[in-house]
């Protein structure tokens, strides 16, 4: 029995121990992360041109149809209501689609927005704003919250399916101070005892 427990001392090994360096994390390197940042940064200024072509250009053939909508929902039961499905799928399935981006690019160029509520919150900021510009300086268009809510699904739904796991690809997590403790009695407890 005291022999095993000079050899741990020795070794290092016993409980409380550090992990071996193996089983630590260790992220991409300098030049990876910096690269996946710049072709975020290329995808999004790409979808920012996409997403004002689409929502920013004056529209006169729809401007008698214009209405703005403050009621959640309203857009989304007239769209359901359409008789043609195919126009239903381009309303709903297109502001849907619109989002996406926002899940999977977020996470990678803004670590700080990783998580799925901070995603909805800077997503619906931006999109509300888009709205806004819109509403107020587009001839043609109108602001309507349920554009926003279905641009928010869509950014949950990029970052559910691809933006969590690309954005902790490029920035992982970091250790915190506070994790010695949190992680201390299960890494004693991953210990064999003989």
């Amino acid at each position: 029995m005291f022999r095993k427990a000079e050899r741990d001392r020795k070794d290092g090994g016993g409980a409380g121990a550090a992990p071996p360096p193996a089983e630590r994390h260790a992220g991409p390197s300098g030049l990876v992360r910096a690269v996946a940042v710049l072709v975020a940064l290329g995808a999004m200024v790409a979808f920012a041109v996409v997403l004002a072509r689409l929502t920013l250009e004056p529209s006169a053939a729809s401007e008698d149809l214009i209405h703005s909508n403050l009621r959640p929902g309203d857009s989304i039961r007239n769209y359901l209501e359409q008789p043609a499905f195919q126009d239903t799928v381009k309303q709903i399935g297109g502001n849907i689609l619109l989002g996406v981006p926002f899940g999977i690019l977020l996470p990678v160029l803004l670590p700080k927005a990783r998580g799925l509520l901070r995603v909805a919150v800077v997503t619906a900021l931006v999109m509300v704003l888009v709205e806004l510009v819109q509403g107020s300086l587009v001839r043609g268009r109108a602001f309507d919250i349920d554009d926003v809510i279905l641009n928010t699904a869509g950014a949950l739904l990029g970052y559910l399916v691809i933006g969590r796991r690309l954005g902790r690809a490029v920035h992982p997590r970091r250790h915190h101070w506070w994790h010695r403790w949190a992680g201390g009695p299960a890494r004693a407890s991953r210990t064999p005892r003989t």
